[in-house]
């Protein structure tokens, strides 16, 4: 039987199964066994590990979600386990260097903030929260040493990521290579059918079947999600300050789904909403403009409600259309310049960030008649004046 119980029905219905396997998924390894598992009307395992890093979860990471979740809506026991361990290691995945470790207490805090988000997508009474430090912080060395040799170093040099960095001759922590070790033994620990995740982590995904095989495991298929762009066209990522969070208030979140390029409408629908294929299909006829605006207020609903989303609508066409202010334009307290003031408040991430806004033009004093575009970084934050920060954020000082 397992950790958990295997009787509660599950759904074989041939459009969802294919649905699960197709929509807002990059890769399903392999595929054969994934069909077959899922028509074989058995009650299987399916896990997704996230490395708590941080305390805002942006769209990009509601595809991953919304999967754990249509996989219990079959039936399916859906297991989120949260990096407590691995979270500590520093995962190398998509970066050039080494992520800063992080302590347990970071970790816990940053969980808190986490779930809650979360929440607005899974129903945690229908979701298993299991720790991977449960079962590795106990290990000892050699523990370790034995996973270990399940693996070669010929393999671990697989990653693009390593293979970037020794071209360009930059180090390639130990760690770093114990790393998928650990995610993989939260699969065998866990015995899963299926692990789930976004497509950058295919490598750790695929390290934990190895591991489970290699530990006499169930055999598991593994589902890599798409990753999304943000509303520049480059990948989703607080780094490149680009993303759209789920507690951004719902007049920034659909002004942020408006800035999104026209040739992404489809992409956002297919892997953020539940809207079926054929409305997308018949969307996708309208003019661009007009399909965003479906986008917008389809995923504002989704977190916000559909009375904040037609306020949100209602705002975004009075300022980009008839050049009007929002009506709840956020406050905030000088603190000398207006740089200054927006950073300290988190309107703009950093000083280099609102740098590059007035080098292209995006900051500007809104008058009664004209905007004013602000050209120098060092401007004072003049109280009772609202200011244009990018394209659709609005600030007034008090």
């Amino acid at each position: 039987m397992g950790i958990f119980s295997r009787k509660t029905e599950v759904s074989t219905d041939e459009q969802k199964i294919n649905e699960l396997l197709t929509r807002g998924v990059e890769n399903v390894i392999p595929r054969e066994l994934a069909e077959k598992k899922l028509r074989s009307g058995e009650r299987l395992r399916i896990y997704w590990g996230i490395d708590p890093t941080g305390t805002q979860i942006h769209l990009g990471h509601t595809i991953s979600l919304r999967k754990l979740k249509a996989f219990a809506d079959l039936g399916h026991e859906a297991i989120l386990v949260i990096g407590s361990f691995t979270a500590t290691i520093g995962d190398p995945t998509g970066r050039d260097a080494a992520r800063a470790p992080l302590t347990k207490e970071q970790v816990e805090e940053n969980f808190r903030d986490y779930k809650r988000q979360a929440q607005k997508i899974l129903d945690f009474r229908t979701i298993q929260v299991r720790k991977n430090g449960d079962w590795l912080f106990p290990l000892n060395f050699a523990d370790i040493v034995k996973l270990a040799s399940n693996f070669t170093v010929g393999q671990m040099l697989k990653r693009d990521m390593f293979q970037r960095r020794i071209e360009e001759d930059k180090p390639i922590s130990l760690h770093e290579f114990l790393y998928p070790l650990m995610v993989g033994y939260d699969s065998a620990v866990l015995d899963v059918d299926c692990e789930l995740g976004g497509s950058d982590q295919e490598f750790n995904m695929l390290a934990g079947r190895h591991l489970q095989q290699a530990l006499g495991k169930r055999d598991k298929f593994v589902l890599t999600t798409r990753l999304i762009e943000g509303i520049d066209g480059r990948k989703m990522s607080k780094s490149f300050n680009n993303c759209i969070y789920l507690d951004d208030a719902p007049n920034d979140m659909y002004g942020k789904l408006m800035a999104v390029k026209d040739e992404l409408i489809r992409t956002y629908f297919e892997c953020l909403t539940d809207t079926t294929q054929e409305a997308i299909d018949l969307v996708m006829k309208f003019p661009p403009l007009e399909a965003k605006h479906s986008l917008a207020v389809a995923i504002v609903t989704m977190y916000h409600g559909v009375a904040a989303a037609g306020k949100a609508k209602e705002n975004w066409v009075n300022t980009f259309s008839k050049k009007e202010v929002p009506e709840d334009v956020q406050e905030l307290q000088s603190v000398g310049s207006l740089r200054d003031t927006v950073v300290k408040a988190g309107v703009v991430s950093s000083n280099s960030e609102f740098a590059r806004l007035i080098l292209a033009g995006a900051v500007k004093q809104m008058g009664s008649q004209d905007e004013i575009k602000i050209v120098d970084g060092n401007a004072p934050a003049i109280s009772g004046k609202t200011y244009r920060i990018g394209k659709h954020r609005f600030i007034k000082i008090k």
